[in-house]
């Protein structure tokens, strides 16, 4: 485990008024992850890298310091802590899962195997399961004390997206498959819905309420749906990061934990804050210069984190690291930015 220069800094600000991370990756950043308990956060990167910041409020400030890092042996796709803040779980490239006691400071270890890249995971602490998604279209789920998955559940093609509101688990697939599952019977498929969106699913996100989930496209969409017929004809898509005829993917849908308000971040380089309830925008924010690949909420929601990076959309060709940084920040939204509004 690799430790960072000690430094502390807060000094430069993008468009939006946001903090800057210090010493971000050195390649894009695919996934970014607040603890459950404090204001603590990883991301993962295309350098290999899983890196861990504090951040500190003084004031209205917020400072950013380094704490650790570990390796993979390939690129870094997503990351997800423990519920007790005490443990992080990344996965990428190279197959394999690596849990990362990061509490204790202790040694990172292989903890789960697929066939193909790491796409995405969860840790559900119903079950005391980490569940897995990978392009070799399968989810495994994952008992820490045993080397071997609990469950390989197939799926329709290779996961792309997974969100986890326990008892309900929605996985994005490719083709647009929405595979629902009620994680109280995990080995059989609860429902598979087509997307409501016509293109590639990109993100999603399920209720809080557990009641439906939010999938964003790579046209520049979001859809809403309602699992319950009953509710069905509150389902419904709205369009977003968009430019006139400029169409840019949605890149992250994230729930803010205490208003279930919604936030967007796209390859315009924009992030909003939407009211799903009431088909409401509420905030919409300045552009940053490079795409937003990733973003996350800490636990209360004060805190919002965003990777402003190359998004790999126009190739390995165009990807020019000497030119283009790879940024974090941190962004406190205003509570009228992101609470629901009374209804007029």
């Amino acid at each position: 485990m690799a430790r960072f220069d000690k430094a502390s800094a807060s000094t430069n600000v993008n468009p939006n008024g946001s903090t800057e991370v210090v010493q971000p990756p050195s390649d894009s950043v695919s996934s970014l992850s607040f603890s459950p308990k404090a204001n603590v956060f990883v991301a993962t990167s295309w350098d290999n890298e899983v890196r861990c910041w504090e951040v500190i409020k003084s004031g209205s400030n917020l400072n950013t310091v380094p704490k650790a890092s570990i390796s993979h042996e390939q690129p870094v796709l997503c990351s997800a802590w423990k519920d007790d803040g005490s443990t992080v779980f990344s996965g990428g490239c190279d197959r394999q899962v690596k849990m990362w006691p990061i509490a204790s400071g202790g040694q990172p270890v292989t903890v789960a195997m697929h066939d193909a890249p790491v796409k995405e995971l969860s840790w559900i602490p119903e079950m005391n399961l980490l569940v897995t998604g990978s392009w070799d279209k399968t989810l495994r789920y994952w008992d820490l004390r045993q080397q071997s998955p609990t469950w390989v559940q197939q799926l329709p093609e290779r996961c792309y997206a997974l969100s986890v509101q326990y008892p309900l688990m929605v996985v994005g697939t490719a083709d647009r498959n929405m595979t629902v599952f009620n994680l109280q019977n995990p080995q059989t498929e609860y429902k598979r819905v087509l997307s409501p969106l016509i293109y590639q699913t990109r993100c999603l996100a399920a209720f809080p309420d557990k009641q439906g989930f939010v999938v964003g496209s790579i046209e520049g969409r979001v859809g809403v749906h309602y699992l319950d017929k009953s509710q069905k004809s509150k389902s419904f898509t709205f369009r977003c990061h968009r430019d006139g005829k400029d169409v840019y993917s949605v890149n992250s849908l994230n729930f803010h934990p205490t208003h279930h308000t919604v936030a967007t971040a796209g390859s315009d380089g924009a992030f909003n804050f939407w009211d799903i309830d009431r088909k409401q925008k509420l905030k919409a924010m300045l552009r940053c210069n490079q795409p937003i690949t990733c973003s996350s909420f800490n636990h209360d929601g004060s805190i919002f984190a965003y990777s402003a990076c190359y998004d790999w959309s126009k190739g390995a060709e165009n990807h020019k690291p000497a030119t283009a940084k790879t940024n974090i920040y941190l962004h406190q939204p205003q509570e009228v930015d992101v609470a629901p509004r009374a209804r007029k």
